[in-house]
C-alpha cells in the first residue's frame, strides 16, 4: 500500500469456550496458528509495524511470531477488547498521526484481498473511523449495526441486544481503521456498564457518533472471512474453508486432485504442475513436490522434498526426507528423518529407511530396514535385509559401495563397509568389512536327519 499504516492485533484472551490448556490463538489450522494467519494477511499489505497485545500465555504467543516488524504489548488483566487495545496506548504515542488497523487475533480466515479495499474506502471517504461489516442470514453471535437514518449510531453486542435488534442481519466483523490519536481518545471514554462488566471495543462507534465524527462502513461480500473462531466446531469449519481455498489455488496452477474432499495440503506446502494426488493424501509443513509426480492413496508427507516425476505408492510415510527425480517409493514404505533417496532409485514394499543416503539407481524392493547408511550407486538390496545399526548404546554407520549386491535375508552388523561390486550370499550375518569384488558368505553348516519327522509324529 502506498500510504503507510500500523496494525494492532488483539491476542490476549484465553478463549474459554475452546476448553483448552492452550490459548485459543495458538491453535493451528493447516500448519499455522490462528495468530500467524492474521499476521500473514496483514504482512501482505506491507505495514510499517505490527503490534500484538498479549496477556494469557504471553511467552508462548511471543515465541510463535518471529518477525522484525512485529512487537508485543502486555495487557496485565484481561478486562475486554477495549481494555486490551488501551494497553498499547503508551507504546503507540509516537505513531499518533498514522492510520491503524485494529483486528482480533482469532480471525484466521480474513485475507489481504478483503483488508486492502477497506483501507482504500477509509481514505477515499476521509472517515475518522471505518469498520468492516457483512450481511448474514444467520447473524447469531455477532454484534449488530444500529443505524440512525443512513448513518451508523452504534454497535450492540448480541448479549446486550433486544429481540428486535437481534433480527438485524448487518453485523460487525471486528475490523477497524482509524488514526491512532483519534482511536485512543475514543477508547479512553469506553465504559464497562454492561452485563459482563467488560470494556467493549465496538463502543467506540457510539462515542464517535455522538461526537458527530464521520464513520464509514465497508460492507464485504466475502462472508467466509467474517467472524472469530470461538469453539472447536468453528475451528473445524475454518479449517475446511482454508483447505478448500488451498486446493482450489493448486488446481488453478495445474495440479490434479482425484478426491479433493479427502485430501489435506498444509498452507505452506508447494506442488508442481501436472502432479496427480489420489484420495486421502496428506501433505504437511513446508513440503515441496515437483512436476509430474503421482501420490497414491494414503501417502503422508511431513516437511519433505520430492523431485520431478516421482511416484509414491499407497500408505507410505515420508518424514523430513528428500526424494530425487524419477524415483519410486512404496507401497507401505517409511522414510524417516534425514533420508535422501537419490534419482532413479526404488524403495519398495515395507522398506524402512532412516538417516540414510540411498544412491542413484539403487534398489531395495521389499521387507528391509536400512538405518544410518550410505548406499552408493546401483546397489541391490535383497528382501529381508536388516542393517543392525544400534548396539544398545549408540548408532553406527554402514557404507555400501557402488554396484554391491546384498542377498536376501542378510544382516549387516554396523559399523561395516561393503566394497564396490561385492556380493553377499543370502542368509548371511556379516560382521566384518567385505573387500571390493569379493563374495562374502556366513552361514551355519546345514545338517539333515533322514526320517526325523516320521519318528516325531509317532511319539
Amino acid at each position: 500500500m502506498k500510504q503507510g499504516f500500523i496494525a494492532l492485533i488483539l491476542a490476549a484472551g484465553q478463549g474459554t469456550r475452546f476448553k483448552s490448556e492452550k490459548i485459543k490463538v495458538l491453535h493451528r489450522l493447516m500448519g499455522k496458528s490462528m495468530l500467524q494467519l492474521v499476521v500473514d494477511s496483514i504482512q501482505k499489505l506491507k505495514p510499517e509495524k505490527i503490534y500484538v497485545v498479549v496477556g494469557y500465555q504471553k511467552d508462548q504467543v511471543m515465541k510463535e511470531i518471529v518477525s522484525p516488524k512485529v512487537s508485543f504489548v502486555h495487557q496485565q488483566k484481561q478486562l475486554g477488547t477495549a481494555h486490551a487495545a488501551l494497553a498499547a496506548k503508551h507504546v503507540l504515542k509516537k505513531e499518533e498521526g498514522k492510520d491503524m488497523l485494529v483486528i482480533n487475533g482469532d480471525m484466521p480466515l480474513v485475507t489481504a484481498a478483503t483488508l486492502r479495499p477497506l483501507f482504500s474506502f477509509h481514505r477515499r471517504q476521509k472517515n475518522v473511523l471505518t469498520l468492516l461489516s457483512a450481511v448474514l442470514e444467520n447473524p447469531r453471535g455477532f454484534g449488530r449495526l444500529i443505524r440512525s437514518g443512513n448513518k451508523i449510531a452504534r454497535i450492540v453486542e448480541e448479549q446486550e441486544a433486544t429481540p428486535s435488534q437481534r433480527r438485524i442481519k448487518e453485523v460487525n466483523a471486528g475490523v477497524y481503521i482509524s488514526r491512532v490519536k483519534d482511536f485512543f481518545q475514543a477508547l479512553s471514554q469506553v465504559s464497562n456498564l454492561n452485563r459482563k462488566g467488560e470494556y467493549y471495543l465496538p463502543d467506540v462507534v457510539e462515542i464517535f457518533s455522538q461526537q458527530g465524527k464521520k464513520i464509514g462502513v465497508y460492507k464485504t461480500s466475502r462472508l467466509d472471512e467474517i467472524g472469530a473462531v470461538n469453539s472447536r466446531l468453528e475451528l473445524a469449519m475454518a479449517v475446511d474453508t482454508l483447505r478448500k481455498r488451498k486446493i482450489q489455488q493448486l488446481i488453478e496452477k495445474g495440479i490434479t486432485f482425484y478426491d479433493p474432499q479427502t485430501t489435506w495440503i498444509d498452507l505452506d506446502a508447494k506442488i508442481g504442475r501436472d502432479t496427480i494426488l489420489y484420495a486421502s493424501v496428506i501433505i504437511q509443513g513446508k513440503s515441496r513436490i515437483g512436476n509430474g509426480c503421482q501420490l497414491f492413496p494414503f501417502v503422508h508427507l511431513m516437511n519433505s522434498r520430492v523431485g520431478n516425476r516421482v511416484r509414491i505408492f499407497g500408505s507410505s510415510m515420508i518424514e523430513e526426507s528428500v526424494i530425487e527425480d524419477d524415483s519410486q517409493v512404496g507401497p507401505f514404505a517409511h522414510l524417516r528423518p534425514k533420508t535422501i533417496v537419490k534419482s532413479g532409485s526404488k524403495v519398495g514394499n515395507f522398506v524402512e529407511l532412516k538417516k540414510t543416503v540411498f544412491g542413484p539407481r539403487s534398489k531395495a524392493a521389499h521387507l528391509s530396514y536400512i538405518g544410518d547408511c550410505e548406499v552408493e550407486e546401483g546397489v541391490n538390496i535383497g528382501a529381508g535385509t536388516i542393517v543392525c545399526n544400534y548396539d544398545g548404546r549408540k548408532k553406527h554407520k554402514t557404507h555400501i559401495e557402488a554396484g554391491a549386491f546384498i542377498g536376501s535375508g542378510t544382516e549387516l552388523v554396523a559399523p561395516i563397509r561393503i566394497g564396490k561390486n561385492a556380493y553377499i550370499g543370502a542368509g548371511s550375518t556379516i560382521t566384518k568389512d567385505v573387500r571390493p569384488g569379493a563374495l562374502a558368505v556366513e552361514r551355519g553348516k546345514q545338517k539333515e536327519k533322514p526320517g526325523w519327522a516320521k519318528r516325531i509324529k509317532k511319539k
